[in-house]
């Protein structure tokens, strides 16, 4: 039998982040989850090592990797749009479902049950979604200080805005990750090395 389901998932190389947005370097959605699935084993790395819990790494991982999939069919909504009310926000959650059982149904039967979590998030991996949303707001972050650091200042407000959500969402991982890593961001290539 013939599947399309990885064929649609390599599309996502073209779905173009921050549409509303000046950006000095294009973002898309295959770069954007890379870097959202990396954030979110972090977190789950330092949750584990740092606060002694024992999450599955490998697993939030690969939520990450999928976590914005469902964007191959219904595009990047811009923020302001998807958040305006929440007449439209509920439309949205209900066409992101409607994508999420479609791509799922492009998959062989022998896979559909290795690839249920990644589309209709499980009761026990709760947590584990709520380190890849917060490794998707640090990405929004980091998009928006390599913007400031190559002198746009169009994603000022942004990131103001992306830095109260996170500290609202008050996970001692994030925390660390902050203190810890994000600072490097704001580095030019020579002080990295």
């Amino acid at each position: 039998m013939e599947s399309n389901f990885f064929a649609m998932i390599s599309r996502m190389k073209f779905i173009e982040r921050w549409s509303l947005m000046r950006n000095s370097r294009q973002e898309n959605l295959s770069e954007h989850s890379l870097e959202v699935s990396m954030l979110a084993h972090v977190l789950a790395v330092i949750s584990n090592e740092r606060l002694g819990n024992n999450l599955n790494t490998e697993k939030v991982a690969l939520l990450g990797i999928y976590h914005d999939a469902t964007e191959i069919i219904t595009g990047d909504m811009p923020t302001p749009i998807k958040y305006f009310n929440a007449d439209i926000q509920g439309a949205f959650k209900e066409v992101e479902k409607d994508a999420a059982v479609r791509l799922h149904s492009m998959l062989p039967e022998y896979l559909k049950n290795s690839f249920e979590d990644m589309f209709f998030p499980a009761k026990e991996d709760t947590y584990l979604w709520r380190l890849v949303k917060a490794a998707d707001k640090l990405s929004a972050l980091i998009k928006c200080i390599e913007e400031e650091k190559a002198g746009n200042t169009e994603f000022r407000s942004a990131k103001a805005s992306i830095y109260r959500i996170i500290e609202d969402m008050k996970l001692k991982e994030v925390d660390i990750f902050m203190e810890e890593f994000l600072p490097a961001y704001s580095k030019t290539l020579d002080e990295l090395n």
